[in-house]
């Protein structure tokens, strides 16, 4: 058991790398420890499982006596993971990564992919290589499966590769998990071991692999594919269409990580790898976040557009429309290949990350009534369209069912974008976004030819604009969270990001900065004071990243462009030394809090450094429009 951290053995959240295939993800601490992967799919039942408890399974490569490296990096433009390790006697180089390779179905049809095929596909391969650049060094390999969320200890048998290759199966489970090495194995009960001295120059390579596809067996064709990897990310981040400023290292490692949390074969985008990691240590609020979430679509759509990744938005988009043709009340979430289901289950068994219980798997707001889901539905269908000037025929049916299921239930209660598990209200923002759903209707009406259908949406489009700025703002001239009280809540940061309200009305302006100064600790964000919303949880939040990125891009719109670039800055500070982010940050010690990497944090990140650059365009070109650097392309 690793005790490196104080007295917790659980590293620090943002103490881990991320890794993807774009179909399973990894966790890896700077241990060496790969703590987190789940197989066969990024939702499935973990197989290492370390970052929920300590036993539930894990897969060290490192120094046999050094647990603390040297440093940490991400190979340039890519998902390969690089720890550098020394000793009085010697420095190895550990690189980790999941596999990419060339299209593996080209002589029958792929039963996984519903999404146009690519010339690349995940290899199903996790690949661990070292190399010894001075001195030597012992280096132990301990690969220590337990299937089923840490319930179902492995069996461990050689193959007929004799010493350099282990078959691990477990009782009730179809996984066969296959490590191939240049290492001698040896196997403890359920544990495969290696230990070798390693000298200048030598190299080492092992691979866990899960599938009928071939690992390498030997290190100059583990180095050949963790090339190929290499270069397969860099040349889809070249795809894009990154600014050139002082930030974009940022907006590069979000896009990555966006890309690492998308289900290629469906082209869903999850939430966060991670289930259960705490939003409070120690607390209760902890939630599975390996979903795709309706409402993250409309802030997808925009990044991904916005960088230039538009096979990604297109897939997501697909992935979005695919679920809404099919189901005629939509959820607010689905599985990754559009699973409804999503019943949430309670892992007593485990202890939890740093003793956070419970620990769950599955949702319970996946049958939640949330009324922004239709806004982010036309919202997403609008970018898509507006991006192509042209309406799919396909499309107009579901968009206008989505239409008129927000008409139908604009004027009902919900439980909010934050899924608070109280009373139903009528919170403003779910309001808002069900006129984002009227009024993106009309326009889409409009780009259609149909003027009628475009007149009645705007009618309705107004009315709910009415009713919101009779009920929704309090004698302050401040939007409040719901109808029934004077709550602040940063959802109502949205207002002039969705262009609700321009930027200029006082009472946009009013509430951004009793925002910015009173629902924030240290200048960042909290979503609301858990003392006046009754979310049905015990105890306190930190603050929520999302919120203060949205923050800065909602001080950026109103013009208070010193103080959104400050609380930027700030917040970039606070990316872990991989330029990841979990759902929340401690604003006393910036410790990083939730689900992780979390792709609503990386979306909320690209949107407030866009707004930044256009607002400092505007600046310095003061003669055009501001709508040229506004938050969309409208």
């Amino acid at each position: 058991m690793d005790t490196l951290h104080g007295s917790s053995p659980f590293p620090p959240i943002a103490d881990y790398g991320f890794l993807s295939d774009c179909e399973v993800t990894a966790l890896v601490a700077s241990s060496g420890n790969i703590e987190w992967l789940c197989l066969p799919r990024l939702d499935s039942p973990s197989v290492f499982g370390a970052v929920l408890d300590r036993g539930a399974g894990r897969f060290r490569l490192g120094p046999a006596d050094t647990f603390v490296p040297a440093a940490r990096r991400y190979l340039p433009g890519t998902m390969v993971l690089e720890t550098s390790w020394g000793t009085p006697q010697g420095w190895i180089i550990v690189r980790d990564v999941l596999l990419m390779g060339p299209w593996h179905h080209e002589n029958e049809l792929s039963h996984t992919h519903r999404r146009a095929p690519t010339d690349y596909d995940s290899d199903h391969v996790l690949l661990r290589t070292v190399r010894c650049v001075s001195g030597e060094l012992q280096i132990t390999l301990d690969c220590e499966p337990v299937l089923d969320y840490g319930r179902k200890p492995v069996n461990w048998s050689y193959t007929g590769r004799g010493y350099h290759q282990g078959l691990a199966t477990a009782e009730g489970s179809d996984l066969r998990l296959r490590l191939t090495t240049d290492m001698r194995l040896g196997f403890e009960a359920g544990r495969a071991m290696a230990r070798t001295l390693i000298r200048e120059g030598e190299t080492r390579f092992v691979a866990l692999s899960w599938t009928e596809h071939e690992p390498p067996y030997t290190y100059d064709d583990a180095y050949k594919r963790l090339v190929w990897t290499a270069h397969h990310w860099q040349h889809w981040l070249a795809r894009g269409d990154i600014p050139d400023h002082p930030w974009r290292g940022y907006l590069e490692r979000s896009a990555l990580t966006l890309k690492g949390l998308t289900f290629a074969p469906s082209g869903a985008l999850v939430a966060a790898a991670t289930t259960s990691l705490p939003e409070t240590p120690g607390g209760e609020r902890n939630w599975d976040y390996r979903y795709s979430w309706v409402r993250d679509s409309t802030f997808a759509l925009w990044g991904l557009y916005t960088l230039g990744f538009d096979w990604e938005a297109d897939d997501f988009f697909w992935f979005i429309a695919d679920v809404a043709e099919r189901d005629e009340e939509l959820q607010i979430m689905y599985g990754v290949d559009g699973e409804r289901d999503l019943t949430e289950r309670i892992l007593d068994h485990l202890e939890g990350y740093e003793g956070a219980k419970p620990v769950r798997i599955g949702n319970g707001a996946f049958d939640h009534r949330q009324n922004d889901v239709w806004g982010a539905v036309l919202d997403s269908f609008y970018i898509h369209i507006k991006s192509r000037d042209r309406l799919d025929d396909r499309i107009w049916p579901i968009l206008v069912r989505q239409v008129e299921a927000a008409m139908k239930h604009w004027r009902e209660t919900d439980r909010g974008i934050w899924e608070v598990r109280g009373e139903p209200q009528h919170f403003t923002s779910s309001k808002v976004m069900c006129w984002v759903a009227m009024d993106r209707g009309a326009r889409l009406a409009e780009l259609r030819g149909e003027p009628e259908l475009a007149e009645t949406w705007q009618a309705v489009a107004d009315e709910i604009k009415d009713d919101i700025c009779t009920n929704g703002v309090n004698e302050n001239g401040i939007f409040r969270q719901h109808y029934g009280t004077d709550a602040l809540d940063a959802s109502l940061l949205l207002i002039p990001l969705v262009r609700f309200l321009p930027p200029d009305d006082p009472r946009v302006r009013a509430t951004v900065l009793a925002i910015a100064d009173d629902l924030t600790v240290d200048d960042l964000v909290l979503r609301y004071r858990t003392k006046e919303t009754d979310d049905g949880l015990a105890g306190e939040e930190g603050t929520f990243t999302i919120c203060s990125f949205w923050l800065v891009s909602a001080l950026a719109e109103i013009g208070e462009l010193q103080r959104a670039r400050r609380l930027c800055e700030k917040l970039l500070s606070f990316a872990s030394s991989l330029g990841l982010y979990a759902e929340e940050i401690d604003p006393v010690s910036g410790r990083q809090l939730g689900n992780f990497p979390q792709a609503f944090t990386h979306l909320a990140l690209i949107n407030a450094i866009i707004h930044i650059i256009r607002a400092e365009n505007h600046q310095r070109h003061p003669g055009t429009s501001p709508a040229d650097h506004s938050l969309r392309r409208r």
